[in-house]
């Protein structure tokens, strides 16, 4: 059995399946792993939402933001932005058996067989693994239960940028949903800072990549993660990014999990500009 984690695909339907196709991907036997944002930008969000949730237990996929979006955008649609791409899915007969399964997702994923942790974005230090995933579980526990629609109502906002036990309510549920879905740079006392998107090098002075604090309690991780399509490949121990870019002419990213890591990736035709996400 061959395992694969794939980076955001954002509605590049064809993309993933010529990605599949390369890899001789066969559902009984073989296993997917998505960084999530599945959806949304590129030009086959519905048919991604439904390949994905279509393949059963050969696939799994965490949330990522534009996912989030995509549902808070069900809720009201009024949150809709210029360039989403998600109308085939509100619009489509099935909607509400795709938006159920999708607030059913995980935000984070651990396989301590295989020895990896997948989530879309990034972990704030002060987290180690049993803090992550707890606090993941909170906001997974929110998302499939009656209070979803008061949770997308608060979600949007860059604030509280400093994670602290005492937090509570809304604020502590936004904290770990930007966390988990939207970080990429944090300073050394962990105050993140999302609206910065660019490349190592372009962060205001003071702030690092969230996966380089040295006091990160995760450091003993092997974290797979998305999001960052401008990051580009890296050797960091332990840190497998995902986002290849594949919506703005990239390459779709695939990394096998099963043995000792191999990276996959296949040319895309890109119709967004970098930092669009």
């Amino acid at each position: 059995m061959a395992v694969y984690a794939i980076g955001d695909i954002q509605g590049c339907y064809r993309e993933l399946q010529h990605l599949l196709d390369y890899l001789r991907f066969d559902p009984a036997h073989d296993r997917l792993w998505f960084a999530g944002d599945l959806v949304n930008r590129g030009p086959h969000s519905l048919e991604t939402l439904r390949f994905v949730r279509n393949l059963g237990d050969a696939a799994l996929t965490v949330l990522g933001n534009h996912d989030l979006h995509l549902l808070a955008a069900a809720d009201d649609p009024a949150r809709i932005k210029a360039g989403d791409t998600l109308h085939p899915i509100l619009d489509a007969t099935d909607r509400e058996e795709l938006l159920a399964w999708l607030r059913h997702q995980p935000l984070l994923h651990h396989d301590a067989t295989l020895g990896f942790t997948l989530v879309h974005a990034g972990l704030p230090p002060q987290w180690d693994l049993a803090q992550a995933q707890a606090c993941a579980h909170e906001v997974e526990t929110v998302l499939r239960g009656a209070d979803h629609a008061d949770y997308f109502a608060h979600m949007y906002g860059n604030g509280p940028t400093l994670w602290a036990e005492e937090l509570s309510g809304w604020e502590r549920l936004r904290f770990i949903t930007n966390c988990l879905t939207r970080l990429r740079y944090c300073d050394n006392d962990g105050h993140t800072a999302l609206a910065f998107k660019g490349a190592p090098g372009s962060q205001p002075e003071g702030f690092l990549p969230w996966f380089s604090l040295p006091q990160r309690r995760t450091r003993d991780l092997n974290i797979l993660f998305g999001h960052w399509s401008t990051l580009g490949p890296r050797d960091d121990p332990g840190i497998y990014p995902l986002d290849g870019g594949c919506l703005w002419g990239g390459q779709l990213t695939a990394l096998r999990l099963d043995g000792k890591p191999q990276w996959l990736r296949i040319p895309c035709v890109g119709i967004r500009s970098p930092g669009d996400d």
